[in-house]
């Protein structure tokens, strides 16, 4: 069986380095740059705006985005319930269109989990 946290990982960052890497696009580099900088903390703690990216990313159905979060988010200590918590918002607000990627979301955390 594969290891879905490393393959996404790997790919996630084999693709970045080329998108940053291909030439000068100053956008693309600035929507990276804002990404990142937007997920710090600061008014927010960064626990709250990774269950906010969370949600906002499941609703949008962004496969990538919710492992991405969930990755961020087990590794800043959230629990197992908050994020249950959160993804029944996000099905809440995207409704039933949402359970595919709830799916997806389940698997990854745990895998995350067996993982440690």
């Amino acid at each position: 069986m594969s290891d879905i946290v490393k393959d996404f990982n790997d790919y996630r960052t084999k693709m970045n380095d080329k998108i940053l890497g291909d030439g000068n696009n100053k956008i693309i580099k600035r929507i990276f740059n804002l990404d990142t900088n937007a997920y710090a903390e600061g008014a927010l703690d960064v626990k709250t705006k990774e269950l906010l990216g969370l949600v906002a990313s499941t609703v949008l159905r962004c496969d990538d985005c919710i492992k991405y979060h969930l990755e961020t988010s087990y590794n800043q200590g959230l629990t197992k319930a908050e994020i249950n918590e959160a993804l029944g918002i996000a099905m809440l607000v995207g409704g039933t269109i949402v359970i595919p990627h709830l799916r997806k979301a389940y698997e990854f955390w745990e895998a995350l989990e067996a993982q440690g």
